[in-house]
Order: C-alpha cells, then sequence, then structure tokens
C-alpha cells in the first residue's frame, strides 16, 4: 500500500498532497525494446509524401480502433498519408504482424509501403488504493508544525495491464520487410494514453530510421 504523507507549511496541505498524488500517477513510460531497419530500403526517407496502409491487430475492436486512430495521426505526422487497411478482425490467419495478407489491398490503394502495429497485452501489477495521512504534531510560538501518521485508504486494489505494439513496414510492390519494432508501456489503467504513446514511439523509431 502506499502511502502519502503531507506536513503543513506554506502551501495548503490539499495542494501539495494533489502534486504528489500526480507525480506517483505519472510513472509510465514507454520503451523501445528493438528495432531493426534495411539500410537498403530506408535510405533517403523512401515514405515522406507516399500513402502508406495502415493496419492495427488487437483482440478487441475498441483497441484496434484507437489504434488505427493513433497511427494513423503519427503517420499524417511524420510527413506521409495514412489509408485505413480493411478490418480483418481479431481472428487473422497469419501471426500478428505479418503483412502478406495486406499487399494486395496496399497495391490496390496506390500505398507504396503496408505498417502493420499488432497490439498485445503484457504485464500486469496489482494496483493497491492510496493511503493518505493527516495529523498534526507538535505546536510552538503560534505556528503548526510536524509530520502525519494516520492513515485512511482510499479505493481497493485494482489490476492494471501493460500493452506492447509489435511493427513493422513492408514495400508493397516487393513484399521485402523494410523495418520493424516493438515498444512497450508500463501497467497502467489508461489503455487510450498507452496505444497513442505506442504509436508515437513506434512511428518516431521508423522516422530515426530514415523513413520518414
Amino acid at each position: 500500500m502506499t502511502v502519502v504523507r503531507c506536513r503543513l507549511g506554506p502551501l495548503s496541505l490539499t495542494s501539495l498532497c494533489a502534486g504528489m498524488l500526480l507525480a506517483l500517477a505519472g510513472c509510465a513510460s514507454t520503451q523501445l525494446d528493438a528495432q531493426w531497419a534495411d539500410p537498403q530500403l530506408t535510405a533517403g526517407n523512401p515514405l515522406r509524401g507516399a500513402r502508406l496502409l495502415v493496419v492495427c491487430e488487437a483482440q478487441d475492436l475498441v483497441l484496434r480502433r484507437i489504434c488505427q486512430d493513433q497511427v494513423g495521426a503519427q503517420v499524417l505526422a511524420a510527413g506521409a498519408t495514412p489509408v485505413a487497411a480493411p478490418d480483418v478482425g481479431g481472428d487473422a490467419p497469419n501471426a500478428p504482424g505479418a503483412p502478406a495478407q495486406y499487399l494486395a489491398a496496399a497495391r490496390a490503394a496506390s500505398a507504396k509501403a503496408v505498417l502493420v502495429t499488432a497490439i498485445s497485452q503484457g504485464s500486469t501489477v496489482a494496483q493497491p488504493g492510496f493511503s493518505v495521512g493527516f495529523g498534526v504534531g507538535g505546536f510552538g510560538g503560534g505556528r503548526v508544525g510536524g509530520g502525519v501518521g494516520v492513515s485512511a485508504p482510499i479505493g481497493g486494489t485494482k489490476v492494471a495491464t501493460g500493452y506492447a505494439a509489435n511493427s513493422s513496414i513492408t514495400d508493397a510492390a516487393s513484399g521485402r520487410l523494410v523495418w520493424t519494432a516493438r515498444a512497450s508501456e508500463r501497467p497502467s489503467d489508461d489503455v487510450n494514453a498507452q496505444v497513442s504513446a505506442l504509436a508515437k514511439a513506434v512511428v518516431a523509431a521508423a522516422g530515426k530510421a530514415g523513413l520518414f
């Protein structure tokens, strides 16, 4: 159980506690676990200004839709034109992230490449509710000081899930793999924020590899 202790001082007790709680809540971070690129196919920003078929795979529809929106927005920001792929659902016959089933759709849409992002669940953690203590210790000279030690739990235990994104970019004409990367997020209860951060991380990594 996390215990937040607040001291009386120039700041109000409410403001101080709120700041500490926000600091504790902001622990999640995105990590680029690994990436690979074909140097022959990534030189010279080949996807800048090009059409790119954007595919998201996940086991439930809401994750696919969030991913599609977030990855598409990042591709647009990177200087390419995202084209939404047909939704094949969560029961695709190929391995997660495999682009073969999307190449025909990419060519039909005049897309230069296929960007497939597979969202999967990673680690989970139990998050106990916060415990905030209030109390006063010590008086002197008309001032109040000291620490606090009486704790009161807020909320119960819940399970938070971390998600990962396995992304690949494949040349639509040749079917050759151009680039691939995997990013992951620490567990939190904000799925939208996690997917947004993962989309930003993988598209930024593709840009640094020279694709945009």
